[in-house]
């Protein structure tokens, strides 16, 4: 890697990294996980680079981070399997169960706030989190999940019908 590749390299991550990282958290529920498949979403960006065009660099890369993360928890489903039929076997001979749960965080609305983004459907929690957190635009966010424009718009507007119901329910619940 030559000293420019690497500065734009450094540059991009330091950059982007921390909106990639709460994407990425969205998908796999904890920091240290979403950490890695970060990385691992940039490692495919860095790679297929060249056959992206420049003005789609983000929305690339938020579906090289997307792609990561889907690939992380289709292993771990199968792991988890694994993991639960071995569990039940030594549990049976034991009589324990261990669980392997990664740590939540504990501040309270930010608690709030991803209990009501994970009671949406998968496909409109991602279009909420791209457009709120990432910014990104309909446009680009219909790009990274290689959906019309019209559709990532009809996705968020249900997503945040939804949330404003859950909202209400948080208010009457005071």
């Amino acid at each position: 890697m030559n000293e420019t590749t690497l500065q734009d390299w450094e540059a991009l991550y330091d950059e982007r990294s921390g909106k990639m990282l709460l994407f990425a958290k969205q998908f796999v529920g904890c920091v240290a996980t979403a950490e890695d498949v970060v990385q691992e979403g940039f490692l495919r960006f860095w790679k297929s680079r060249m056959s992206h065009p420049e003005e789609k660099r983000e929305s690339h890369l938020y579906g090289c981070v997307r792609w990561a993360a889907l690939d992380y928890l289709r292993r771990t489903k199968r792991a988890r399997v694994r993991e639960e039929n071995y569990s039940a076997d030594e549990a049976a001979l034991t009589g324990s169960q261990e669980s392997f749960e990664c740590p939540v965080e504990n501040q309270e609305t930010a608690a709030l706030l991803e209990a009501s983004l994970a009671k949406l459907p998968p496909e409109q929690r991602e279009v909420v989190v791209l457009k709120v957190w990432a910014e990104l635009t309909l446009q680009e966010i219909g790009d990274s999940l290689g959906i019309s424009p019209n559709t990532a718009a009809s996705r968020y507007r249900y997503a945040l019908e939804a949330l404003r119901r859950e909202v209400r329910i948080f208010d009457y619940a005071d």
